[in-house]
């Protein structure tokens, strides 16, 4: 080792001691971190500046109505817009704007069509359609502004989609509270809704029994109503038949009431000389009684009476005859006092009549017997007190009674009679209305039996939807509660308009932030400047000595510790500038410069040992595996973004645990992390050391051969 010391110490005097190689070793030390500046300056921080990307808006859009309530959708996205400075927004027509977008004047084109509006507006119908936007990208200008641009049309589609069902579900809340508040007022209506269910329910087999029953009387009321069809115009006959009788009977009543009245005075006249025979008679036998009589005399006075007693009979018999008519002509319109007056008179004229014959039969019968006078004279005394007695009871009742009631009679009669007749008239005046309805009843009666039947028919039906109503109303009660459903209508609609447009607020907890995208990427450029400072180093720089006193591995080692030193110097530059001239955020400042030493140490091994041990052709290994790190680290993209192959060698480059060091010490340090980086890296290091001590003095003389024929091509130095 004192003899790598040596190497070491006379590369250091030389690069003091000789100008042009102090500047150049200066540059080589300076320029691995102009490298990191620019990248971590350029990438510090590029979407914080994309209001500076023309996006232009086209608007067409013609408006629509919905819910009574008329929008345009893109008008108010504009207007939305010319506040919003995410983009450079320009508000041109179609042809303009996609003629800039095609000279990259635009980065984009968004167009609002003629019926965006219209299609959200299907949001109320029964079948809703997407509206629609055109979106026109350059994607020639640059590879990221399209992503850029697409990224702001995305979120630029979901605010207007989050505003818009933020609008459409405030219509609906404020709807739905209109609805819970209507429920809450018609909850008693409701509980009786519910209450008439299941009445129904209970009562709908006896409903239906009713409807049987009902059916059958309808079929019976059908059948009578044809009967009353049918035996109309025997009505219609039997009325007019009536008439007629009543009429006659009137003009009989009052052809009687002529006579009777005709007869009246006769009648009168008649009981009168009855009345005046039965006296004359009375008188007769007291004179007989009183004065002397003889034989001769008491014949002629048998004879008188015998005359007086016919024409008494004869004139009481005509009185009943005339009784007997009036009683058969009028015994349907007799009251039941009318009737005892009248059949009374005809038991007085009776008695009278049989009074009268047995006063006769006595006359002729003492006519015949031989008796004492004064006996015979007695006797017809006797009799004549007994007629005399009857027909005084007789002419009484005449006056009283018979006369009285015959006129009564009459006049109930007729009374009765042009009672009837105006009821039949009226009858007969009703049978075209009479006949009118019973059409209407008719087929009144055909279609309720058409609605029972279809009642009867539709019944299994009506009772299994009643059934399942029921059961689901009972459902609804056992899992919820109408007054919890009602309290959840009644809302806020201008609160729920408001969650709906941002229904979920995330909450960001930055865990280990990082406040820049530039700050994000210097672990990565810091690391590729190492890397890349340990190339320009081994392209200018020689790895061996023209001084024959040393051995390979003296040569090897003390020319690695000429590189450490320069390399250990770029990265101590490169971190000083990200910390103070950059203001790169780091967690850890200290840790960041050791890690930093350190990687610069392990990567400036594996690149001098490669052109120590390989020459020309190490060079192009480190740039091979400069590659493979760049792409395979995860340094700009996550690794599971990556391709397969570069997933799989991720764990094998020391890229991947370099860049992890850095981010370790800039965003927050986890120990377990650091270990693990480190413990590769020094793995790596051991390994580089004992390959490069091991391998070059083997090598050495392929490595110089080639090396001599590459410069004899003219083309190598």
């Amino acid at each position: 080792m004192n003899k790598s010391i040596q190497i070491y110490k006379r590369d250091i005097k030389n690069i003091v001691i000789n100008g042009s190689s102090a500047i150049i070793i200066l540059g080589l030390i300076i320029l691995p971190s102009l490298y990191a500046w620019l990248n971590i300056a350029a990438s510090w921080n590029p979407y914080g500046k994309t209001n500076q990307i023309p996006v232009a808006i086209v608007n067409e859009d013609q408006g629509a109505t919905a819910g009574n309530r008329s929008f345009n959708a893109g008008k108010e996205l504009v207007e939305q817009l010319k506040d919003n400075h995410d983009m450079d927004w320009k508000f041109t027509t179609r042809a303009k704007a996609l003629d800039r977008l095609n000279n990259g004047d635009y980065f984009s084109v968004i167009i609002i069509p003629k019926g965006f509006s219209k299609e959200l507006a299907t949001v109320t119908s029964g079948q809703p359609q997407r509206a629609k936007m055109d979106y026109f990208v350059n994607e020639k200008i640059n590879s990221i502004a399209p992503k850029i641009t697409s990224k702001g049309a995305s979120v630029l589609v979901e605010s207007m989609s989050s505003k818009f069902i933020g609008t459409v579900n405030g219509i609906i809340f404020d709807i739905m509270n209109r609805l819970g508040v209507t429920m809450q007022e018609e909850l008693p209506d409701i509980e009786n809704f519910k209450n008439l269910v299941f009445t129904l329910e209970r009562d709908l087999p006896s409903i239906f029994n009713k409807l049987q029953r009902a059916q059958k009387d309808l079929n019976s009321a059908g059948q009578i109503l044809q009967k009353a069809k049918k035996d109309l115009p025997e009505a219609k006959a039997l009325t007019q038949d009536g008439l007629s009788t009543i009429n006659q009977t009137l003009t009989f009543i009052n052809n009687a009431e002529t006579k009777i009245n005709s007869l009246k005075p006769q009648v009168r006249n008649d009981v009168e000389k009855i009345q005046h025979i039965a006296t004359s008679a009375q008188d007769l036998i007291t004179a007989l009684n009183n004065d002397n009589f003889t034989p001769a005399t008491l014949t002629d006075m048998h004879n008188k009476l015998n005359q007086q007693a016919s024409t008494a009979i004869e004139k009481l018999t005509a009185i009943h005859t005339a009784l007997i008519t009036l009683q058969q002509n009028s015994n349907d319109q007799q009251t039941t006092e009318d009737r005892q007056a009248l059949d009374k008179a005809l038991q007085q004229t009776a008695n009278a009549q049989q009074a009268m014959e047995t006063l006769k039969q006595n006359i002729q019968s003492n006519t015949d017997q031989v008796q004492g006078l004064s006996e015979r004279v007695g006797k017809l005394r006797e009799f004549s007190d007994t007629a005399l007695t009857g027909l005084t009871n007789f002419t009484n009742e005449f006056d009283n009674v018979i006369q009285p009631t015959i006129d009564s009679h009459i006049n109930h009669i007729k009374e009765m009679l042009t009672g009837t007749k105006g009821i039949l008239t009226d009858i007969q005046s009703t049978f075209p209305e009479i006949t009118r309805l019973l059409n209407v009843s008719d087929n009144a009666l055909a279609s309720a039996n058409q609605g029972l039947q279809k009642a009867i028919a539709d019944y299994p039906l009506i009772h299994s939807r009643v059934q399942k109503l029921a059961n689901q109303i009972r459902s609804f009660e056992k899992e919820t509660n109408l007054n919890s459903v009602i309290q959840l209508l009644i809302n806020n609609p201008t609160a729920e308009k408001t969650f709906f447009e941002e229904p979920i607020k995330m909450k960001e907890h930055r865990v280990f932030p990082i406040p820049n995208y530039g700050t994000g990427m210097a672990p990565f450029y810091s690391v590729l400047a190492i890397w890349v400072g340990g190339l320009l180093l081994v392209s200018l720089l020689a790895t061996d000595v023209e001084d024959k006193q040393y051995t390979v591995r003296e040569v090897y080692f003390g020319k690695l510790l000429t590189f450490w030193t320069i390399g250990l110097l770029q990265a101590l530059i490169i971190v000083l500038g990200d910390l103070f001239l950059l203001k790169v955020s780091v967690q850890a400042p200290l840790p960041f410069l050791l890690f930093s030493l350190f990687i610069s140490i392990v990567f400036m091994t594996i690149v001098y040992t490669l052109v120590s041990v390989f020459g020309n052709i190490g060079k192009a290994l480190s740039i091979v595996l400069l590659v493979l790190q760049l792409a395979g680290s995860g340094g700009t993209y996550p690794v599971v973004l990556l391709p397969k192959f570069f997933q799989i060698i991720n764990p094998y480059l020391p890229f991947t645990y370099a860049i992890s060091l850095a981010r370790e010490s800039i965003g927050g340090i986890i120990w377990q992390k650091v270990i693990l980086d480190l413990t590769f890296l020094g793995g790596v290091l051991l390994f580089i050391l004992l390959f490069g001590s091991i391998f070059k003095k083997q090598m050495q003389t392929m490595t110089l051969k080639m090396t001599e024929k590459s410069r004899k091509s003219g083309l190598f130095h």
